[in-house]
């Protein structure tokens, strides 16, 4: 049951984001031709992001005990890896991702999903999902909150003091 939950919120979620869309998106306004010289750097930079996504996925289902998905949330705060540099390396995961689909298929209905779901997030983060951890983790969250920054990684690690 737990590999199903953790399935079907990857299934619902990133891929949807960085799949389902991208490819109904192309099927509205297919992209021109392909190039390698553009191809590369794309794939270079999902890959990047893939990597961070996957390891983000992992600290949920081992540390938090829960998965990416709102109705099923880590139970314990993460604050482990790339957590202790940046609150929200998923969303920092799935960009590059974004971006380098634009890039990779020279795209600009791929870029401007990226830059709609950049702002999305950039809005509903500090809106509706912060005051949610704090208040599902109370003053360990607040503290995390003052410590490691939203969006641009810390150069070092932040260690919690409860770790």
């Amino acid at each position: 049951m737990t590999v199903l939950r953790h399935i079907l919120s990857i299934l619902l979620l990133p891929v949807t984001v960085t799949l389902v869309v991208p490819y109904v998106l192309l099927s509205l306004r297919p992209f021109s031709s392909l190039s390698l010289a553009a191809a590369f750097p794309g794939a270079g930079v999902i890959l990047c992001g893939l990597a961070l996504v996957f390891v983000t996925i992992r600290y949920f289902a081992t540390l938090g005990r829960g998965t990416l998905a709102p109705w099923d949330p880590p139970k314990h705060l993460v604050v482990a890896g790339v957590y202790r540099h940046v609150r929200n390396p998923m969303i920092s995961g799935v960009m590059p991702i974004l971006f380098g689909e634009a890039l990779g298929l020279r795209s600009v209905p791929l870029l401007e999903w990226a830059l709609g779901f950049l702002a999305l997030n950039m809005t509903y983060i500090p809106l509706l999902e912060e005051p949610m951890l704090e208040g599902r983790f109370g003053d360990e969250y607040r503290q995390y909150k003052r410590h490691v920054p939203r969006w641009v990684p810390r150069r070092t690690a932040w260690v919690p003091p409860w770790a």
